[in-house]
């Protein structure tokens, strides 16, 4: 599967879309700390450093508001 990588002021992150189609498990997201339910597309990442342990899956829009807040609010 083909990732982005990307730089932010918090690192820089692989960065990989899922569509909702391929998502088919339910994960819990970092950034709010709600579930993403199967069928939902959304944003799996990890540091670019790192060996992929780090890996996360994220509501699109809590990826991209991930500067914003703190984790789980």
């Amino acid at each position: 599967m083909l990732h982005n990588t990307v730089d932010g002021p918090d690192g820089r992150w692989n960065v990989r879309r899922i569509a909702a189609a391929a998502a088919e498990k339910t994960y819990r997201c970092p950034g709010c700390n709600q579930e993403i339910r199967p069928g939902v597309a959304h944003v799996v990442a990890w540091a670019d450093a790192g060996d992929g342990d780090d890996r996360r899956h994220w509501h699109s829009s809590c990826w991209e508001m991930r500067h914003r807040r703190r984790p789980g609010r």
